[in-house]
């Protein structure tokens, strides 16, 4: 889905790579038709909002979402706009999963930066689909300032940068990854082909 934010052409080519046939869209009618819909998103959280609602695309995602139950999966910014609330600009989001997307504040004794950038082994639930089919520790590409807080009834997959936070959610038909598919290699292609092939 396309609503102005995202790396929208790197999922296209991973997915297209993988054999499944996507469309990159912001039309209401083409996102009615849609079987599965990925939200990407790079940037931030206000705007994002502001644009889903600008461009006439909330009803058509709740619709989807919550009465077809269709698979959605949200990508860094998506996965955080599926949650309630958002710190960044203290903005609601799709509210899809009660949970909170916080800012990075570390005290002076924390020697890390933010954003959170690099590559990061996760811990996940192993029998969940859409980690199915590793044979080694999967890494993830991470590029972010916000994190979705941690709630152990909806996360899948967590990591530890100064504190534990969810980087997989799930509820339902819903679920988002905090991390890069796009740009997390092997990895990346197998998550992305088990969310297709759900």
């Amino acid at each position: 889905m396309n609503y102005g934010l995202g790396n929208l052409a790197a999922i296209k080519n991973m997915l297209r790579k993988l054999g499944h046939d996507t469309i990159i869209t912001s039309d209401v009618l083409e996102i009615a038709r849609a079987s599965k819909i990925i939200i990407p998103g790079v940037g931030a959280f206000g705007k994002g909002m502001e644009n889903i609602k600008s461009m006439g695309l909330l009803d058509v995602l709740n619709q989807k979402a919550l009465e077809e139950k269709i698979p959605v999966l949200g990508i860094c910014l998506g996965m955080q706009l599926l949650t309630s609330q958002s710190e960044e600009g203290n903005v609601n989001g799709l509210n899809w999963l009660p949970i909170q997307t916080k800012k990075f504040v570390f005290d002076a004794s924390v020697k890390l930066t933010v954003p959170h950038m690099g590559w990061a082994d996760v811990e996940y639930k192993s029998e969940h689909w859409l980690f199915k089919g590793y044979t080694e520790q999967p890494r993830f590409y991470f590029a972010h300032s916000y994190y979705v807080d941690y709630n152990p009834e909806y996360t899948i997959a967590s990591v530890v940068y100064g504190l534990r936070f969810s980087c997989a959610i799930e509820h339902e038909n819903i679920a988002g990854v905090q991390f890069h598919p796009e740009k997390s290699h092997r990895f990346g292609l197998t998550l992305l082909n088990n969310f297709a092939t759900k």
